[in-house]
């Protein structure tokens, strides 16, 4: 069976009521630009996730900085929502506060190599939280860092060791006294007087050595620990990470290689999945995202360049070179061109929350597959069809190696990914829904509207264009210009909520439905 619109739907999923389409509003913004403001490169976010409680959000930047943020309004499920008069259920507004940042990775130069290692944050994943302090892994495109987000009680310093009065008389009698250095390094300070060769005090008089007393109190701050760091084990960019749902292991993949570490071990990890042919020139497709299955501890799956996804079992081999299935769709006759290879290349891959469907992004499309169905996926999204006859343009601008996010809703019943003009599109996928709405993230109701400028008087001058190949922008879905340097590349659905996280260059736009 064959949808409408921009959806090709299967039949093999379980047939359901189809859900009313959401209605989607703003909720919030962090680091929203002002009119002409210019964005400093190390700003612009290059991650966004949620935990699993959904109640904190994680977002890394080019800056090698992470930033938490923490859900203020009530968590409280049965409070979420307040009846009205008539008894009509109102969903309250989630909000999100600022927590805290630290600097996870810094600039570094390996020397052997000759190369220069970015701190951009590439991605970051929650651990398991325990004892109220929170876990997460973040990575760079070499090292992976665990970190520890906890509160401390503050210490302040209360008061000294000695008397107002004695303090008094030591302060306005400097004339009668004088610094001297203790054997162990300690200041004191003692009378005139009573000095010494082996500065001894006086029987019965007191010490005028002064020591801070430390008091511990009520005020708390949070302080990001860097656990440990599971480094020297890729010789290429590290494009994804993943718990493992047994709460012990992770793995890391870059093109060529998954390795799978423990958690509490740094110095070592297992390399289980290895592409790398014998001879480089034989080499035909990278790896570009891998993930572990939701609940079964055995499984992963990891994507390539070719559009092709593989699941491996842990149980089959310690080096997993055998996949145990593969989703791939086959090519249709006479469909190839020049840039087939590089719009069929995965750039991220999600399961579902039951982990039977596993989603995927391509360039141009959202695919979802049933991995008990490895012909052809279960449902097809067009993201932006209205550019395959820009391909070229893409190409000569470097746009069409964009690398685009994809996630699914909790209960799974729509995905969601990026485009251009920040905007991002959602789909149903229950087969027979044609929801797709199309929504731009930084479309901001609350922003005060700059006072138009006045229109410049026309001149000959002025009416003069000299038209350049590829410089007409094409046109989206609603016949809106499409902006190439406004693009949405990141995005987080939050688990339990219909609630989405978005970046748009610097700034986190979250929006609810």
């Amino acid at each position: 069976m064959k949808g409408s619109g921009d959806i090709v739907a299967g039949t093999t999923r379980a047939e359901a009521p189809l859900p009313p389409p959401l209605e989607w509003k703003f909720s919030q913004v962090f680091g929203e630009r002002t009119a002409g403001e210019e964005v400093q490169e190390v700003d612009i976010i290059s991650a966004i996730e949620f935990d699993k409680s959904g109640d904190h959000l994680a977002t890394g930047d080019r800056g090698g900085r992470v930033v938490l943020f923490e859900r203020t309004d009530v968590r409280n499920h049965a409070s979420r929502k307040e009846l009205e008069m008539d008894g009509n259920p109102i969903s309250r507004h989630p909000e999100f506060h600022y927590k805290t940042e630290f600097q996870s990775h810094e600039p570094e130069f390996d020397y052997l190599k000759s190369l220069e290692i970015e701190e951009k944050i590439n991605k970051i994943k929650w651990c398991q939280t325990t004892n109220n302090s929170l876990f997460l892994l973040s990575t760079n495109d070499k090292t992976i860092k665990c970190w520890k987000v906890q509160e401390k009680k503050v210490k302040k310093i209360a008061e000294m060791n000695i008397h107002a009065s004695e303090n008094g008389s030591i302060a306005s009698s400097s004339s009668s006294t004088s610094t001297s250095y203790l054997p162990n390094g300690a200041c004191a300070e003692i009378p005139h007087n009573h000095l010494s060769n082996d500065l001894s005090y006086p029987s019965g008089g007191s010490a005028s050595l002064r020591l801070p007393v430390v008091v511990t109190s009520q005020d708390t701050c949070l302080i990001a620990r860097c656990r440990r760091i599971y480094a020297h084990a890729h010789d290429y960019h590290i494009n994804s990470i993943s718990n493992n749902s047994d709460g012990e292991t992770f793995i890391s993949a870059d093109d060529l290689r998954i390795n799978l570490w423990n958690l509490e071990i740094s110095s070592q990890s297992f390399n289980i999945v290895d592409v790398k042919p014998a001879n480089m020139e034989d080499l035909t497709e990278v790896i570009t995202s891998a993930e572990f299955h939701p609940t079964h501890c055995n499984m992963l799956a990891y994507s390539s360049s070719k559009g092709s996804i593989r699941l491996i079992d842990l149980r089959q081999s310690a080096l997993c070179d055998n996949h145990s299935k593969m989703l791939d769709e086959r090519e249709a006759p006479g469909s190839r061109s020049f840039f087939t290879e590089i719009i069929t290349s995965i750039s991220d891959i999600k399961f579902a929350k039951d982990g039977r469907y596993l989603l995927s992004r391509d360039y141009m499309t959202l695919k979802l597959w049933d991995i008990n169905m490895e012909s052809s996926p279960v449902s097809t999204f067009q993201v932006h069809e209205y550019l395959r006859p820009k391909l070229c343009d893409l190409y000569e601008n470097d746009s069409i190696f964009d690398k685009f996010d994809c996630c699914l809703s909790g209960d799974g019943l729509r995905v969601a990914t990026g485009s251009y003009s920040n905007v991002f599109r959602v789909f149903g996928c229950v087969p027979g829904s044609d929801e797709a709405t199309t929504l731009e993230a930084s479309k901001n109701p609350m922003r005060l509207q700059a006072q138009a400028l006045p229109k410049p008087t026309r001149s000959l001058c002025n009416l003069t264009r000299v038209v350049r190949r590829g410089s007409e922008s094409p046109s989206d879905v609603n016949g809106n210009s499409c902006d190439f340097t406004s693009k949405l590349l990141h995005l987080a659905w939050h688990p339990t909520e219909n609630s989405i996280a978005c970046a748009a260059m610097n700034s986190l736009y979250m929006l609810y439905a």
